[in-house]
């Protein structure tokens, strides 16, 4: 039950693709608009730092008391799923069975033998066309 966990590649399943964050992807100059080389420069390295350091802060301060929060929620799904909603989607599909057998027993006594006697009656009836 214990599974290692991976501290280098820490999202696996690519959750997060959508907040990945990059310098590039947030401030860009277009030609002819570029601010001096030094403040360009500045400007990355404030924001990599403010955001791995606020990014590491707000972990420190909200990340294992949301990691409890989270645990709990998805327990709470988990429990209901086995406990209520599992058995009764099953008690619901065993009972659709049998409305399915006695709605096809219906009609099987009541509808088929009403269509079979129309179809008799209306295949005695001959179409003749006349031109003329």
């Amino acid at each position: 039950m214990s599974k290692d966990l991976d501290m280098i590649n820490r999202d696996p399943n690519n959750l997060n693709d959508h907040v990945k964050v990059l310098f590039e992807e947030i401030l860009g100059e277009p030609d002819g608009a570029h601010s001096i080389d030094c403040v360009w420069s500045c400007a990355y390295k404030c924001f990599e730092c403010f955001k791995g350091c606020c990014y590491k802060f707000l972990t420190v301060l909200c990340g294992i008391p949301l990691a409890i929060c989270w645990g709990c929620e998805f327990a709470y799904i988990t429990f209901w799923h086995v406990w209520y909603v599992t058995p009764c989607m099953r008690a619901y599909m065993i009972n659709c069975g049998c409305l399915q057998k006695f709605y096809g027993t219906c009609l099987q006594c009541y509808l088929q033998p009403l269509c079979e006697a129309l179809s008799f009656f209306f295949s005695n009836i001959k179409v003749t066309n006349m031109s003329g």
